[in-house]
Formats: C-alpha cells, sequence, structure tokens
C-alpha cells in the first residue's frame, strides 16, 4: 500500500497547478501555429508534470532535494570536529608560526 507523503503545501499546489495550466494552454496555443517545433512538446509536457504535481502535491525533485540534504547532514555529524592536534593554548606546543605583515612581502 502506497503511502499519503505529501511534500509541498496546499498554496504551493494552487500554484503550480495554476502555472502549468497556464503554461500549457499557452503552449498548445502555440503548438497549433508552430506544430513543427519540438521544443513546445517538451514544454507542454513539463508544464502537465506541474499540474500533476499539484495534484497529488507530491514533487520527486523536492524530495530528491530533501533526502539528499538529509544524507549530507548525516555524513557530517558522522564526521564530527576535525584535530589538527595542535592545541593553541598548550605550553607544550611548538612555537607559533611568525605572522605575516609587510615586512615579509618586501622581501
Amino acid at each position: 500500500m502506497l503511502k499519503n507523503r505529501t511534500n509541498i503545501s496546499s498554496i504551493n499546489a494552487l500554484l503550480r497547478i495554476a502555472c502549468g495550466l497556464s503554461m500549457l494552454s499557452i503552449l498548445t496555443a502555440k503548438m497549433v501555429r508552430r506544430p513543427w517545433k519540438q521544443s513546445y512538446v517538451l514544454l507542454a509536457i513539463m508544464s502537465a508534470f506541474k499540474v500533476a504535481e499539484g495534484i497529488v502535491r507530491f514533487c520527486p525533485m523536492t524530495a530528491l532535494y530533501c533526502k539528499g540534504r538529509a544524507l549530507y547532514d548525516d555524513m557530517l555529524s558522522d564526521m564530527g570536529t576535525f584535530d589538527f592536534g595542535m592545541d593553541p593554548e598548550d605550553p607544550e606546543d611548538p612555537e607559533p608560526l611568525p605572522s605575516l605583515d609587510a615586512t615579509h612581502i618586501n622581501n
């Protein structure tokens, strides 16, 4: 059984439906005038996808972004902090590197 997952809001869904139908009607009218243009067909299919995303309130690209973001956050939390092994407050560490100022640049 499929889960009822929605990842876009109601307002976002309404905007997708409205913009998708508008683009679909414009592109359909353009396809009537110039039926040999293949780009209109591709854009009409993309507009139909936007209408479908609005109806079912699920966007696969948003889901993919959220999943990738969660994996990235998990990877960062697993890495933790990287320690270079030198503590600036530790007196046992060797003396710090000299700072660069104008005298070092002129040499």
